[in-house]
Protein backbone atom coordinates (compact mmCIF):
# COMPACT_ATOMS: atom_id res chain seq x y z
CA UNK A 1 0.00 0.00 0.00
CA UNK A 2 1.70 3.41 -1.22
CA UNK A 3 2.27 6.37 1.25
CA UNK A 4 -0.78 7.79 2.16
CA UNK A 5 -2.11 11.52 1.05
CA UNK A 6 -2.64 13.65 4.03
CA UNK A 7 -4.97 16.36 2.89
CA UNK A 8 -7.12 17.38 6.11
CA UNK A 9 -10.31 18.85 3.74
CA UNK A 10 -10.65 15.22 2.41
CA UNK A 11 -10.69 13.59 5.90
CA UNK A 12 -14.47 13.59 6.34
CA UNK A 13 -15.59 11.80 3.38
CA UNK A 14 -12.72 9.42 3.86
CA UNK A 15 -13.61 8.56 7.38
CA UNK A 16 -17.87 8.17 5.85
CA UNK A 17 -16.43 5.89 3.41
CA UNK A 18 -14.88 3.29 6.22
CA UNK A 19 -18.13 3.60 8.41
CA UNK A 20 -20.22 2.94 5.55
CA UNK A 21 -17.56 -0.23 4.89
CA UNK A 22 -18.33 -1.25 8.54
CA UNK A 23 -21.69 -1.08 8.26
CA UNK A 24 -21.99 -3.31 5.16
CA UNK A 25 -19.43 -5.76 6.41
CA UNK A 26 -21.20 -5.98 9.80
CA UNK A 27 -25.13 -5.81 8.26
CA UNK A 28 -25.89 -9.44 8.30
CA UNK A 29 -25.24 -9.25 12.00
CA UNK A 30 -27.86 -6.67 12.61
CA UNK A 31 -25.09 -4.13 13.83
CA UNK A 32 -26.87 -1.09 15.51
CA UNK A 33 -26.22 2.14 14.38
CA UNK A 34 -22.33 2.57 15.52
CA UNK A 35 -21.03 5.18 17.60
CA UNK A 36 -18.54 7.23 15.27
CA UNK A 37 -15.52 8.67 16.75
CA UNK A 38 -13.10 11.22 14.36
CA UNK A 39 -9.46 11.67 14.83
CA UNK A 40 -7.53 15.10 14.83
CA UNK A 41 -6.90 15.90 11.12
CA UNK A 42 -3.87 16.61 12.22
CA UNK A 43 -1.41 16.12 15.26
CA UNK A 44 -2.69 12.90 15.89
CA UNK A 45 -0.06 10.52 16.46
CA UNK A 46 2.16 9.88 19.54
CA UNK A 47 4.47 7.51 17.48
CA UNK A 48 6.95 7.98 15.07
CA UNK A 49 9.45 6.27 13.20
CA UNK A 50 11.98 7.00 10.45
CA UNK A 51 15.26 5.62 8.37
CA UNK A 52 17.87 8.01 8.82
CA UNK A 53 19.10 8.48 5.12
CA UNK A 54 22.85 9.77 5.01
CA UNK A 55 24.29 11.24 1.45
CA UNK A 56 27.73 12.25 1.99
CA UNK A 57 27.87 14.56 5.52
CA UNK A 58 24.11 15.04 4.89
CA UNK A 59 21.17 13.27 6.73
CA UNK A 60 17.88 12.95 6.67
CA UNK A 61 14.70 11.48 7.82
CA UNK A 62 13.50 9.09 5.77
CA UNK A 63 10.55 6.48 4.73
CA UNK A 64 10.31 4.22 1.75
CA UNK A 65 6.94 3.77 -0.16
CA UNK A 66 6.51 0.12 -0.50
CA UNK A 67 5.90 0.23 -4.19
CA UNK A 68 9.76 1.95 -4.79
CA UNK A 69 10.87 -0.02 -1.61
CA UNK A 70 14.72 1.32 -2.57
CA UNK A 71 13.84 5.12 -2.76
CA UNK A 72 14.12 7.26 -0.03
CA UNK A 73 11.52 9.83 0.75
CA UNK A 74 13.11 12.37 2.64
CA UNK A 75 10.56 13.65 5.32
CA UNK A 76 11.26 17.37 5.78
CA UNK A 77 7.56 17.36 8.22
CA UNK A 78 5.51 15.15 9.49
CA UNK A 79 1.74 16.65 10.43
CA UNK A 80 0.54 13.61 11.58
CA UNK A 81 2.77 13.89 14.71
CA UNK A 82 2.29 15.05 17.69
CA UNK A 83 2.95 18.33 17.51
CA UNK A 84 6.28 17.85 20.01
CA UNK A 85 7.61 15.48 17.73
CA UNK A 86 6.74 17.96 14.70
CA UNK A 87 9.00 20.46 17.00
CA UNK A 88 11.82 18.19 18.13
CA UNK A 89 12.60 16.81 14.47
CA UNK A 90 14.49 19.76 12.57
CA UNK A 91 16.16 20.79 16.32
CA UNK A 92 17.02 16.96 16.10
CA UNK A 93 18.28 17.09 12.97
CA UNK A 94 20.15 19.87 13.29
CA UNK A 95 21.82 18.47 16.21
CA UNK A 96 22.94 15.10 13.96
CA UNK A 97 23.99 17.09 11.56
CA UNK A 98 26.71 18.84 13.34
CA UNK A 99 27.64 16.17 15.58
CA UNK A 100 29.90 13.42 14.05
CA UNK A 101 29.71 11.44 17.29
CA UNK A 102 25.84 11.19 17.00
CA UNK A 103 25.13 10.94 13.39
CA UNK A 104 27.50 8.38 12.67
CA UNK A 105 25.98 4.79 11.47
CA UNK A 106 22.62 6.37 12.80
CA UNK A 107 19.98 3.85 11.10
CA UNK A 108 16.84 4.74 12.39
CA UNK A 109 15.24 7.52 15.53
CA UNK A 110 11.93 6.63 17.15
CA UNK A 111 9.58 9.03 19.21
CA UNK A 112 7.33 8.49 21.47
CA UNK A 113 5.04 11.48 23.16
CA UNK A 114 1.75 11.88 25.56
CA UNK A 115 -0.81 13.52 25.33
CA UNK A 116 0.84 15.54 28.73
CA UNK A 117 3.56 16.51 27.33
CA UNK A 118 6.83 14.23 27.80
CA UNK A 119 8.58 13.18 24.70
CA UNK A 120 11.46 10.56 24.62
CA UNK A 121 13.47 9.71 21.24
CA UNK A 122 15.86 6.43 20.46
CA UNK A 123 18.33 6.83 18.15
CA UNK A 124 19.17 3.20 16.86
CA UNK A 125 22.81 2.22 15.28
CA UNK A 126 24.77 -0.22 13.44
CA UNK A 127 27.75 0.66 15.87
CA UNK A 128 28.42 0.30 18.87
CA UNK A 129 28.33 3.13 21.86
CA UNK A 130 31.43 4.33 23.23
CA UNK A 131 31.19 7.22 26.11
CA UNK A 132 31.68 9.90 24.08
CA UNK A 133 28.63 8.71 22.97
CA UNK A 134 26.87 8.78 26.06
CA UNK A 135 28.51 12.23 26.58
CA UNK A 136 26.69 14.09 23.36
CA UNK A 137 23.68 12.38 23.92
CA UNK A 138 23.80 13.54 27.40
CA UNK A 139 23.70 17.19 26.30
CA UNK A 140 21.86 16.75 23.39
CA UNK A 141 18.42 15.50 25.68
CA UNK A 142 18.90 18.02 28.31
CA UNK A 143 18.95 20.77 25.35
CA UNK A 144 15.87 19.04 23.70
CA UNK A 145 14.24 18.35 27.34
CA UNK A 146 13.35 14.76 26.58
CA UNK A 147 14.02 11.23 27.64
CA UNK A 148 17.14 9.80 25.29
CA UNK A 149 17.85 6.51 24.52
CA UNK A 150 20.63 4.85 22.59
CA UNK A 151 20.31 1.18 21.07
CA UNK A 152 22.28 -1.02 18.93
CA UNK A 153 23.18 -5.11 18.76
CA UNK A 154 23.08 -6.06 22.27
CA UNK A 155 23.20 -2.89 23.47
CA UNK A 156 20.92 -0.01 25.08
CA UNK A 157 21.62 2.71 27.13
CA UNK A 158 19.41 4.78 29.29
CA UNK A 159 20.37 8.22 30.68
CA UNK A 160 17.40 9.06 32.27
CA UNK A 161 14.37 6.16 32.16
CA UNK A 162 13.71 4.28 29.47
CA UNK A 163 9.86 5.51 29.80
CA UNK A 164 7.39 8.13 29.68
CA UNK A 165 4.39 8.91 31.61
CA UNK A 166 1.27 9.56 30.25
CA UNK A 167 -1.74 11.87 32.04
CA UNK A 168 -5.39 12.33 31.28
CA UNK A 169 -8.73 13.39 32.51
CA UNK A 170 -11.67 10.20 31.84
CA UNK A 171 -14.47 10.65 33.48
CA UNK A 172 -14.18 12.77 36.12
CA UNK A 173 -10.24 10.73 36.30
CA UNK A 174 -7.01 11.66 36.15
CA UNK A 175 -5.53 8.47 34.65
CA UNK A 176 -1.54 8.11 34.95
CA UNK A 177 0.01 5.49 32.39
CA UNK A 178 3.75 4.12 32.30
CA UNK A 179 4.92 3.68 29.04
CA UNK A 180 8.12 1.83 28.74
CA UNK A 181 10.26 2.23 25.09
CA UNK A 182 9.68 -0.78 23.03
CA UNK A 183 6.12 -1.86 24.52
CA UNK A 184 3.12 -1.18 22.47
CA UNK A 185 1.36 1.74 23.16
CA UNK A 186 -1.97 3.41 21.32
CA UNK A 187 -0.67 5.33 18.63
CA UNK A 188 -3.52 7.94 18.92
CA UNK A 189 -4.04 8.96 22.36
CA UNK A 190 -7.21 11.50 21.43
CA UNK A 191 -9.17 8.50 19.93
CA UNK A 192 -7.34 6.00 22.71
CA UNK A 193 -9.20 8.66 24.94
CA UNK A 194 -12.78 8.18 23.25
CA UNK A 195 -12.15 4.30 23.41
CA UNK A 196 -11.38 4.57 27.37
CA UNK A 197 -14.75 6.45 27.68
CA UNK A 198 -17.15 4.44 24.99
CA UNK A 199 -15.89 1.30 26.67
CA UNK A 200 -16.55 2.73 30.34
CA UNK A 201 -20.28 3.11 29.01
CA UNK A 202 -20.66 0.04 28.17
CA UNK A 203 -19.60 -2.02 31.07
CA UNK A 204 -21.44 0.96 33.66
CA UNK A 205 -23.93 -1.20 35.11
CA UNK A 206 -22.56 -4.51 34.16
CA UNK A 207 -22.15 -5.18 38.37
CA UNK A 208 -19.96 -8.86 39.32
CA UNK A 209 -16.32 -9.36 38.26
CA UNK A 210 -14.40 -8.42 34.82
CA UNK A 211 -12.40 -11.38 32.66
CA UNK A 212 -9.68 -8.75 30.64
CA UNK A 213 -7.37 -10.77 28.08
CA UNK A 214 -4.94 -9.30 26.03
CA UNK A 215 -4.41 -6.02 29.04
CA UNK A 216 -1.17 -5.07 27.95
CA UNK A 217 0.01 -2.26 30.02
CA UNK A 218 -3.36 -1.94 31.86
CA UNK A 219 -4.78 0.61 29.60
CA UNK A 220 -8.32 -0.80 29.30
CA UNK A 221 -7.87 -2.33 32.94
CA UNK A 222 -7.36 1.15 34.65
CA UNK A 223 -10.29 2.88 33.51
CA UNK A 224 -12.59 -0.59 33.57
CA UNK A 225 -11.79 -1.47 36.62
CA UNK A 226 -13.67 0.91 39.41
CA UNK A 227 -16.70 -0.57 37.61
CA UNK A 228 -16.43 -3.80 38.64
CA UNK A 229 -16.09 -6.03 41.98
CA UNK A 230 -13.10 -7.55 40.91
CA UNK A 231 -10.90 -7.58 37.85
CA UNK A 232 -8.43 -10.71 36.42
CA UNK A 233 -6.33 -9.46 33.96
CA UNK A 234 -4.28 -11.77 31.43
CA UNK A 235 -1.37 -10.70 29.32
CA UNK A 236 2.19 -12.57 28.11
CA UNK A 237 4.40 -9.57 27.33
CA UNK A 238 6.85 -9.20 30.78
CA UNK A 239 7.12 -5.58 29.53
CA UNK A 240 3.78 -4.88 29.55
CA UNK A 241 2.93 -6.68 32.81
CA UNK A 242 5.55 -4.89 34.80
CA UNK A 243 4.15 -1.58 33.29
CA UNK A 244 0.36 -2.84 34.00
CA UNK A 245 1.74 -3.30 37.82
CA UNK A 246 2.74 0.56 38.10
CA UNK A 247 0.16 1.79 36.25
CA UNK A 248 -2.91 0.05 38.81
CA UNK A 249 -0.49 1.29 41.66
CA UNK A 250 -0.43 4.64 40.26
CA UNK A 251 -4.20 4.85 39.87
CA UNK A 252 -4.74 3.52 43.18
CA UNK A 253 -6.43 0.60 41.98
CA UNK A 254 -6.19 -2.37 44.12
CA UNK A 255 -9.04 -4.67 42.79
CA UNK A 256 -7.29 -6.34 39.91
CA UNK A 257 -4.97 -10.20 39.76
CA UNK A 258 -2.79 -10.00 37.06
CA UNK A 259 -1.51 -12.55 35.86
CA UNK A 260 0.92 -13.73 33.23
CA UNK A 261 -0.83 -15.84 30.60
CA UNK A 262 -2.14 -16.44 27.03
CA UNK A 263 -5.68 -16.47 26.20
CA UNK A 264 -5.59 -20.15 25.54
CA UNK A 265 -3.90 -21.22 28.88
CA UNK A 266 -6.70 -18.75 31.16
CA UNK A 267 -8.80 -20.62 29.05
CA UNK A 268 -7.71 -23.70 30.02
CA UNK A 269 -7.74 -23.00 33.54
CA UNK A 270 -10.87 -21.27 33.69
CA UNK A 271 -12.38 -25.17 32.40
CA UNK A 272 -10.01 -26.63 34.53
CA UNK A 273 -8.67 -28.47 32.05
CA UNK A 274 -4.90 -27.43 32.80
CA UNK A 275 -3.46 -26.04 35.94
CA UNK A 276 -0.68 -23.40 36.23
CA UNK A 277 1.36 -22.46 38.72
CA UNK A 278 1.03 -19.00 37.78
CA UNK A 279 -2.53 -19.46 39.19
CA UNK A 280 -1.43 -20.87 42.38
CA UNK A 281 -2.56 -17.50 44.19
CA UNK A 282 -5.83 -16.75 42.14
CA UNK A 283 -9.56 -18.44 43.28
CA UNK A 284 -10.75 -18.73 40.55
CA UNK A 285 -13.60 -20.14 41.82
CA UNK A 286 -14.57 -17.23 43.75
CA UNK A 287 -15.11 -14.88 41.11
CA UNK A 288 -18.32 -14.62 39.41
CA UNK A 289 -17.14 -13.60 36.07
CA UNK A 290 -20.84 -11.13 34.00
CA UNK A 291 -18.18 -9.32 31.55
CA UNK A 292 -15.50 -10.39 29.01
CA UNK A 293 -12.94 -7.78 28.08
CA UNK A 294 -11.37 -8.53 24.96
CA UNK A 295 -8.46 -6.01 22.68
CA UNK A 296 -6.82 -9.21 20.88
CA UNK A 297 -4.19 -8.84 17.89
CA UNK A 298 -5.08 -8.73 14.42
CA UNK A 299 -5.37 -12.67 14.41
CA UNK A 300 -8.84 -12.06 16.61
CA UNK A 301 -9.97 -15.07 19.09
CA UNK A 302 -8.42 -18.40 18.32
CA UNK A 303 -10.53 -21.09 19.10
CA UNK A 304 -10.90 -22.21 22.85
CA UNK A 305 -11.47 -18.56 23.44
CA UNK A 306 -13.87 -18.19 21.59
CA UNK A 307 -15.51 -21.29 22.81
CA UNK A 308 -14.48 -19.27 26.78
CA UNK A 309 -16.56 -16.21 25.67
CA UNK A 310 -19.63 -18.37 24.75
CA UNK A 311 -19.81 -18.83 28.77
CA UNK A 312 -19.99 -15.06 29.12
CA UNK A 313 -23.39 -12.56 29.43
CA UNK A 314 -21.47 -9.89 28.22
CA UNK A 315 -18.61 -9.45 25.58
CA UNK A 316 -16.93 -5.89 25.38
CA UNK A 317 -14.64 -6.55 22.10
CA UNK A 318 -12.33 -3.53 20.52
CA UNK A 319 -11.12 -4.86 17.37
CA UNK A 320 -8.40 -3.33 15.49
CA UNK A 321 -8.93 -5.76 11.99
CA UNK A 322 -12.81 -5.85 11.34
CA UNK A 323 -12.40 -9.02 9.12
CA UNK A 324 -11.22 -11.08 12.47
CA UNK A 325 -13.66 -9.52 14.14
CA UNK A 326 -16.38 -10.52 11.84
CA UNK A 327 -15.15 -14.14 11.91
CA UNK A 328 -15.49 -14.31 15.84
CA UNK A 329 -18.99 -12.67 15.85
CA UNK A 330 -19.59 -15.53 13.24
CA UNK A 331 -19.22 -18.34 15.46
CA UNK A 332 -20.32 -16.37 18.22
CA UNK A 333 -24.09 -15.53 16.82
CA UNK A 334 -25.56 -18.63 18.01
CA UNK A 335 -25.35 -17.36 21.41
CA UNK A 336 -24.80 -13.54 20.97
CA UNK A 337 -26.14 -10.39 19.82
CA UNK A 338 -24.47 -7.10 19.09
CA UNK A 339 -26.13 -4.99 21.34
CA UNK A 340 -23.90 -1.79 20.59
CA UNK A 341 -21.33 -1.02 18.12
CA UNK A 342 -19.05 2.34 17.79
CA UNK A 343 -15.90 2.71 15.39
CA UNK A 344 -12.20 4.77 16.27
CA UNK A 345 -10.44 6.31 13.48
CA UNK A 346 -7.39 5.69 14.81
CA UNK A 347 -5.20 6.03 11.64
CA UNK A 348 -6.97 8.90 9.39
CA UNK A 349 -6.45 8.93 5.60
CA UNK A 350 -5.43 5.04 5.30
CA UNK A 351 -8.24 1.99 4.38
CA UNK A 352 -7.59 1.34 8.59
CA UNK A 353 -10.31 1.20 11.09
CA UNK A 354 -10.05 0.09 14.94
CA UNK A 355 -13.97 -0.64 16.05
CA UNK A 356 -15.94 -1.89 19.22
CA UNK A 357 -18.36 -4.51 19.50
CA UNK A 358 -20.56 -4.75 22.92
CA UNK A 359 -22.17 -8.74 22.69
CA UNK A 360 -25.31 -9.91 25.19
CA UNK A 361 -25.96 -13.24 25.27
CA UNK A 362 -29.01 -14.34 24.10
CA UNK A 363 -31.71 -14.55 27.19
CA UNK A 364 -28.51 -13.81 29.75
CA UNK A 365 -28.68 -10.38 32.21
CA UNK A 366 -27.43 -8.71 29.84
Amino acid sequence: MPLPAIDPAEYASQLADKVTQFKQAFAPFAVPEPAVFPSAPLHYRLRAEFRMWHDGERVDYAMFDPAKPKQPIAIEQFDIADESICAAMPRLRERLQASETLKRRLFQVEFLATLSGELMISLIYHRPLDESWEAAARELAVELGVQLIGRSRKQKIVLERDWVLEQFALDGRELRYKQIEGSFTQPNGGVNRQMLGWACEQARGSGGDLLELYCGNGNFTVALAPLFERVLATEVSKTSVEAAHYNLAANDIDNVAMVRMSSDEISAALVRTREFRRMKDVDLDGYGFSTLFVDPPRSGLDAPTVELARGFDRILYISCNPQTLQENVAALQATHDIAGAAVFDQFPYTRHLECGLLLTRRGGRG
